[in-house]
């Protein structure tokens, strides 16, 4: 790090001045609130997230003086960061937060401790060889062999205490159980439980704890003893290189690949790996039993639909995960959020703020478990340096989660107060006690309860199918050939909040689709949405039209919101045509609360055919112009557009596939990130392998190569070879399922990606593109 940056008396610069810049406060990534930010603070262990809000909303880069790391704390920003692993090096992901003593080190030199660079903090090349060579064993096809070992321990481990009546669930289960799973896979011995336990809390504590100097000896003696008997088991298993486990493979990889698997590399990855895939997934379960029995409706949902398992399981991982932050060093000077930040700069990256990003995640600070792109959040990373066991962990919680939900859904929290291990970056409680009534345990009833209800494909939860049941409550007329439907949960629970040009997806009787919402974002009672019955429509609108009346129920996946507001703009221009007005009233109607200048353009063929016309007239009439066809008052784009230039001009509109191409066509050569829309429908998802061709994919960051058969989707390949990226339309108008491009020829046939960015050639969406030729993405 450079000096400017590497102790806080380096502050300096003109009074009141940017102790970097010298520029005026206003701009300065040091605040006062900055200034009093402390990671081992009560707040920050408390609820990482929530001590970062003021951050998130005000100064979502800032410069910590105290702990002399620049902290981030976006969604957006992190994820930029993991993504360039060049620029933002991992090289100081397990360097010590707190400088260590002399006497510290003199310990961990008597004990030859040589920890050595891993998979978590290595540069490239060698991160990306080695993990290519020893990634086998953490593919879905491989993980499959440990799923029979996971659920009869976690039987085994609820046999000891399901007749007793509470638990510590961290003490007698959590804690030991993920241990005994890493220990299985990894093919190390499974004795000296105690010793091991002792080993991982010192490791965190050194590694990313603020121990005193009497502790940092303590703490050193133990990490010495961790190292040497890492050495020790790794001996023994050189002695029996056939044997199973990662460890025994990793043996054998070494024979092949000398240069890439060296002693050190494997002496230092056979001790983090152990608390790799211990912790952090002893840490999670904690989390997420705690959070879904703290929110009870949510957990007897659980019980009484299994299949709501993996997507909660994701949910929490996103809520409360184990992994609060990251650390990265800048190798060059570079730009994070609109900010600069040095060569040499130390970074604190807060993936746990990242979660609770409202500009990603729709009311963030809920646990959702029908949330669509849950897993989009970062508790595993992001990019290269993805952690290579989030399947495992996955597997783990699901089972653990299936069985208790099965054999004790009447388990409860006792009352307690939560404390956690001091450290910036892993967090889970260090207790979690739980009680029940024994007498009520289903299975001495019914034995047929020690069944399992459901088994779970290994990877990312697919939530094409996840929906809750709402009821139609009110159905009206809001223009010819349009209803507006009001939708309620049957059982009065609050609904999640949404934002502005987010939709829902109706799920009736055969048909899949996705309405805008139009009401109150604000109330949580209801869902409101209008639904234009299309003559030449693929039927789905006539059908609702037809059958689907007042007090019936109806499937709903969503909210999720894919055509966001930008409310930092200066002025607005909303264009509606026709239907299309759904999602730009809602824009309106925030815009107008939060009194921006806006210009609403809303047409259609009559007035009577115009969706929500009255209340647009009465809500919005200063700033609208009505362009009703039979009254002569067509929309003129051209005049519109006219005024639609400079800066700080944001452009949404959402109608007819005519309106939206003549608008990008209008648009060539505004500034990028000018234009916004929201199609209607996409092309068609079928693919027909007699018309495609197969192609090749080489995934720079894996250092993987995918083969995409004719019959088979990018998206699929991808998943199918490991590779989480998220989805969720799947038919190329939402743009979730966006990668990066580095090299070949794209086919594109989205709807998301601009002429201009179609031809830059950098991004595809993997759902329904493909290439004609050999293509290079960023994965």
């Amino acid at each position: 790090m450079t000096s400017n940056v590497a102790e806080p008396q380096a502050r300096s610069g003109a009074a009141g001045g940017c102790p970097f810049t010298g520029a005026a406060a206003s701009g300065c990534p040091v605040s006062s609130r900055a200034e009093g930010f402390d990671p081992f603070g009560p707040e920050y262990q408390l609820d990482p997230a929530e001590a970062l809000r003021w951050s998130r909303d005000e100064l979502p880069v800032f410069y910590s003086p105290g702990l002399g790391y620049w902290v981030v704390s976006r969604y957006d920003d992190i994820k930029a960061v993991f993504r360039d692993n060049i620029t933002f090096s991992p090289a100081i992901a397990l360097e010590k937060i707190t400088p260590v003593s002399q006497d510290a080190l003199d310990v961990l030199k008597r004990y030859d401790y040589a920890m050595n660079r891993t998979l978590v903090n290595e540069d490239e090349p060698q991160h990306t060889e080695r993990r290519r060579a020893l990634m086998k064993a953490f593919e879905p096809e491989e993980l499959h062999h440990h799923e029979a070992m996971v659920r009869s321990l976690t039987r085994e481990y609820i046999d000891r205490f399901v007749d007793r009546g509470e638990a510590d669930l961290v003490e007698e289960m959590l804690w030991e159980l993920p241990l005994t799973v890493a220990l299985h896979f990894l093919g190390v011995p499974k004795e000296d439980m105690d010793r091991l336990r002792d080993f991982s809390v010192a490791h965190t504590v050194n590694t990313w704890g603020r121990p005193t100097r009497e502790e940092q000896v303590a703490v050193a003696e133990a990490v010495g003893s961790f190292w040497q008997y890492a050495g020790e088991v790794l001996e023994r298993m050189r002695q029996n290189p056939d044997s199973d486990g990662w460890m025994p493979y990793a043996i054998r990889r070494q024979k092949d690949l000398p240069d890439v698997v060296t002693d050190s590399y494997l002496h230092s990855m056979m001790m983090a790996i152990i608390v790799a895939a211990h912790e952090t997934t002893a840490h999670a379960s904690a989390n997420m039993f705690r959070r879904l029995l703290e929110n009870r409706e949510l957990w007897d949902e659980i019980c009484a639909d299994p299949g709501l398992i993996p997507n909660a399981v994701e949910e929490c991982l996103r809520h409360s995960g184990s992994v609060v932050a990251w650390r990265r060093i800048t190798t060059a000077p570079a730009e994070i959020g609109g900010v600069e930040v040095p060569e040499g700069a130390r970074l604190l990256v807060v993936t746990a703020s990242a979660n609770h990003d409202p500009r990603h995640f729709e009311n963030p600070d809920e646990i959702d478990l029908y949330r669509h792109n849950t897993a989009d959040h970062l508790t595993f990373g992001y990019g290269s340096h993805q952690c290579m066991g989030k399947n495992l962990a996955r597997m783990e919680m699901r089972i653990f989660l299936e069985e208790f939900t099965r054999r004790l859904p009447h388990m409860r929290l006792k009352e307690q107060e939560f404390t956690f291990l001091a450290n910036t970056s892993f967090r889970g409680p260090e207790h979690l006690l739980v009680a029940w009534d024994p007498a009520l345990n289903p299975e001495r009833e019914d034995p047929a309860r020690l069944v399992p209800r459901a088994d779970f494909p290994i990877g990312a939860p697919q939530v094409k199918d996840l929906a809750r049941t709402l009821t139609v409550v009110a159905r009206t007329q809001v223009a010819e050939d349009v209803v507006g439907l009001t939708l309620a949960d049957p059982q009065g629970r609050p609904l999640p909040e949404w934002s502005a040009g987010a939709h829902v997806d109706l799920l009736f009787e055969g048909f899949d689709r996705s309405y805008s919402l139009c009401g109150d974002p604000a109330a949580r009672d209801r869902f409101e949405v209008a639904v234009l019955r299309e003559q030449a429509g693929r039927g789905g609108s006539a059908h609702i039209h037809a059958h689907l009346a007042e007090g019936d129920t109806v499937r709903v996946r969503g909210p999720k919101n894919h055509f966001r507001l930008d409310e930092e703009a200066e002025r607005y221009v909303l264009i509606a045509g026709g239907i299309g007005i759904t999602p730009i009233l809602a824009m309106a109607d925030r815009l107008k609360r939060l009194g921006k200048e806006y210009e609403l353009h809303y047409a259609g063929r009559s007035r009577a055919t115009m969706a929500f016309a009255e209340r647009v007239l009465g809500d919005h009439g200063a700033a609208l112009r009505l362009h009703a066809a039979d009254e002569g008052a067509r929309m003129d784009l051209g005049e519109i557009l006219s005024t639609a230039t400079g800066s700080g001009v944001q452009v949404y509109a959402c109608g007819p596939e005519r309106l939206l191409a003549a608008l990008e066509i209008m648009s060539a050569g505004w500034p990028d990130g000018t234009l916004h829309v929201e199609h209607f429908h996409g092309g068609s998802a079928a693919l027909d392998p007699n018309r495609e061709q197969a192609f090749e994919v080489e995934l720079t960051d894996s250092g993987f190569a995918v083969t995409v058969p004719a019959d088979r989707t990018l998206l699929e390949s991808l998943r199918e070879a490991g590779i989480d990226v998220p989805s969720d339309c799947e038919e190329g108008l939402c743009g979730t399922c966006e990668v990066a491009v580095v090299s070949g020829p794209v086919d594109h046939r989205d709807k998301v990606l601009s002429r201009a960015e179609r031809e830059d050639g950098k991004r595809m969406m993997a759902c329904c593109s493909r290439a004609t030729g050999r293509i290079r993405l960023a994965l």
